[in-house]
């Protein structure tokens, strides 16, 4: 017969909110703060009463203030089992990806097929990767995220801050977001914005996909051709809202989806181009431009191509 699983009280505790939290929603702030317990014990927990904010009771959406007193209540946790390390092959794979670090901000190059985080079968992903390589930092938290597939500029906040700053600067459209993509056939759109409504499904088999609806939401996104030939295009391509698979799908949408690309794309181009070397998604987040959080001052940050994909578009150029 197996033993139950250990469990611990957690003791009443009063927490002063710092300027870093200033601004934060209480329950966002909770689920952080409480990790591992479920979010329905949370705001069940808010519902009775039991979290105060300056000795009173607050709603889930109240927004923290700098100096605010929290009662957060004993709550019950089973101990859990050390997360898995990520092997240090990855750890150091992650570390030479840094293309810049700050005090309060950390860019990567993010290589393809490295997931942002952990969850849908995998023990881990960049944001973990980084919270062990770094047990010491008091912060790490993703400013936004990529697609598995999808290579290039990822943000991560080491200041609560930073997060909340570059937050609002993407929630009001003052991040520029530019990617490089390859794209099957020869772009005959020329330059060309692209605002098809984009709806999130999930198919029989479980799988979530993406597809042009009039039900789904408003989405932008900006086309311009830097090379052509015969066989696939290089583009720019400018992100003006960040729906899933955006790209991808309004790509395949125009009839030129992304090279590589098995959920949205064609199998003849990318069986073509598979036999010129490419072994992935040729999708890449190219450039950020945004304010830095603490320097006001204007950023602009780029992140090479690697060099596979570099060999693969002289490769397409020279076709014929």
């Amino acid at each position: 017969m197996k033993s139950p699983p250990s469990s611990t009280y957690a003791a009443v505790s009063w927490v002063t909110v710092d300027q870093d939290h200033a601004g934060q929603r209480i329950d966002n702030f909770l689920i952080n703060k409480l990790k591992g317990v479920p979010k329905s014990r949370i705001y069940r927990i808010m519902r009775k009463g039991e979290v105060r904010v300056n000795k009173g009771r607050v709603k889930p959406e109240y927004r923290l203030k700098d100096g605010d007193t929290i009662r957060v209540p004993p709550i019950r946790l089973e101990e859990k089992s050390t997360p898995k390390r990520p092997p240090d092959s990855f750890l150091h794979q992650l570390e030479a990806s840094i293309l810049f670090e700050d005090k309060g901000l950390i860019i990567l190059n993010k290589p393809s097929g490295m997931a942002v985080h952990g969850g849908s079968g995998l023990s881990y992903g960049v944001i973990e990767a980084l919270r062990a390589s770094r047990p010491d930092a008091p912060y790490l938290e993703l400013i936004h995220r990529l697609d598995r597939d999808t290579s290039g500029c990822l943000l991560i906040a080491k200041k609560r801050s930073y997060l909340r700053h570059l937050h609002e600067q993407i929630r009001t459209n003052q991040v520029r977001k530019h990617y490089r993509a390859l794209v099957c056939g020869h772009w005959d759109l020329g330059k060309h914005h692209e605002n098809a409504p984009l709806l999130k499904f999930t198919q029989s088999s479980g799988e979530r996909m993406v597809r042009v609806d009039d039900k789904g939401k408003p989405s932008h996104t900006l086309f311009k051709p830097i090379t052509m030939s015969k066989i696939a295009s290089y583009m720019d391509i400018e992100l003006f809202s960040g729906r899933t698979h955006q790209i991808r799908v309004h790509a395949a949408h125009c009839g030129h989806p992304v090279a590589g690309d098995d959920k949205y794309g064609v199998s003849d181009c990318n069986q073509s181009l598979k036999a010129l070397g490419l072994k992935r998604l040729f999708l890449h987040a190219y450039r950020l431009e945004f304010e830095h959080p603490g320097t006001g001052q204007p950023f602009d940050i780029v992140a090479p191509l690697e060099q596979a994909l570099i060999n693969t578009l002289e490769k397409v150029e020279n076709a014929t």
